[in-house]
């Protein structure tokens, strides 16, 4: 009865999986916050290197690892496929449960697998440091890393709620030599302005991407990464998805339905892009991206043009969106708390490709809990999201008697994210559904674009 499925290192993939070839229709257009006309190379090499850009519009299905990144993703990759006999048991389900197990990274989550090529190809254009902004700490962390590895200053605008509630990620970060600021800051004019107005403000994703956006755009020694979102940051996840594919493999099996918990779209593009491909050819696989109530960007937002951050200082995308000024409630997920989801998956989603779901905070928890007590791995509350859509379809198989293949990504460990689960043992967490009214006003503001 295997339990743990491995590849050696050899096998850890040499080529990224670039899903734009193989997309429902063409993309949309990137739009200029200024100009409202698509931006040019030229517009974004303020913010980042042309290598990134390159990637980002990239009609190239397969895209060469750069060894320099595959020696350094050989620390933790291949990151081990699990069969989880024990919550099937649990469960008393018929139903094959396998989740990726992305927390053996030195950050302790997916992120580095992006973060890495991110700084190398930033060292390799000349950049001297880098700006970006995290929500619960898990990309700060890993860019942190990333930038130790490869010889650059880091400083990361941390969203304020997390900065309270998630102090050891500030000290992974400071570990590896990163400056961390609460976001919104008194560093940038963003920061400033939004002081300003409510010196009590708790700070956001989109806030903190307008102060780091800020920071790299006015200094000729710096650039700007983000680790969800992009085109090129879901092209550096599908590590995960390549690799799972493989192990699955091994033990002569494929997923009925495949899931990830959702925020920007990172991991969720990671394990999900290189089966949406196999479905493009024919496979019969569900793909199913899992967020929560209080922040239900794909279930409840638009599919429209909006702007990347609070600020309107970043490239205008079209996306599903809750509105570039939407206030996520300081919960325990801070690393899904973004107001908008990546293009790519948006499309996916919008063409009935992947499949949306919200599940509410507690009982994330719950799913989290019997995980841990069963398979023993500790999930990040944002990984929880995953843990709860694999659940529930295993007992939905186990309520019509079918057998039922799961793979999920377990996209993170939750060693330093205890206070929230102190939260819930303790019975402070509640759940919370964002109200329509609130977004039915952040949309309101959402940019007049015409293509």
């Amino acid at each position: 009865m295997q339990t743990k499925i491995l590849l050696p290192e050899d096998r850890i993939p040499k080529q990224w999986y670039n899903i734009i070839p193989d997309m429902p229709g063409p993309l949309a257009p990137v739009i200029h916050p200024g100009t409202l006309q698509p931006v040019t190379p030229d517009d974004l090499l303020p913010i980042f290197p042309m290598a990134l850009i390159e990637q980002e519009v990239s009609t190239q299905r397969w895209i060469e690892i750069p060894e320099p990144v595959r020696e350094i993703y050989r620390l933790w990759r291949p990151a081990p496929l699990y069969r989880a006999h024990r919550l099937e048991k649990a469960l008393g389900t018929p139903a094959r449960i396998y989740y990726k197990y992305e927390g053996g990274s030195p950050a302790g989550s997916h992120k580095p697998n992006t973060a890495i090529p991110q700084a190398y190809y930033n060292k390799a254009a000349g950049t001297r440091r880098i700006a970006t902004e995290t929500g619960a700490g898990q990309w700060g962390t890993s860019m942190a890393l990333a930038c130790q590895m490869f010889g650059l200053e880091c400083t990361v605008y941390m969203v304020k709620v997390s900065f309270g509630q998630k102090p050891y990620r500030k000290s992974m970060m400071e570990l590896w030599g990163a400056e961390v600021l609460p976001s919104p800051s008194n560093r940038t004019n963003a920061g400033r302005a939004i002081l300003a107005r409510d010196p009590q403000n708790q700070g956001s994703l989109g806030i903190a991407i307008s102060e780091a956006v800020e920071d790299a755009a006015t200094r000729d020694d710096t650039r700007y990464a983000l680790g969800s979102v992009l085109n090129h940051v879901c092209l550096h996840q599908t590590v995960i998805g390549l690799e799972a594919k493989e192990q699955m493999a091994l033990v002569g099996d494929y997923p009925d339905v495949v899931i990830g918990c959702h925020g920007g779209g990172s991991n969720f593009a990671g394990i999900g892009f290189p089966f949406v491909a196999d479905k493009a050819n024919g496979k019969q696989v569900r793909i199913v991206a899992v967020e929560p109530t209080s922040c239900p960007t794909l279930t409840k937002g638009v599919y429209a043009f909006d702007y990347g951050d609070t600020a309107k200082m970043a490239p205008i995308a079209k996306m599903y969106t809750l509105g570039h000024d939407f206030m996520p409630p300081g919960i325990h997920a801070g690393g899904l708390r973004y107001h908008g989801a990546s293009p790519l998956v948006s499309q996916l989603v919008h063409a009935g490709v992947v499949e949306a779901k919200a599940v509410a905070q507690t009982a994330c928890f719950e799913a989290a809990i019997l995980f841990a007590r069963t398979e023993a791995i500790i999930p990040a509350p944002e990984s929880s999201h995953a843990i709860r859509g694999a659940i529930e379809e295993a007992l939905q198989a186990k309520e019509e008697g079918k057998e039922r293949t799961i793979l999920f990504n377990l996209s993170g460990h939750g060693h330093v994210d205890m206070a929230a689960y102190d939260a819930y043992f303790s019975g402070q967490l509640e759940d919370f559904e964002y109200p329509a009214e609130a977004i039915k006003e952040s949309l309101a503001h959402l940019p007049k674009v015409t293509f």
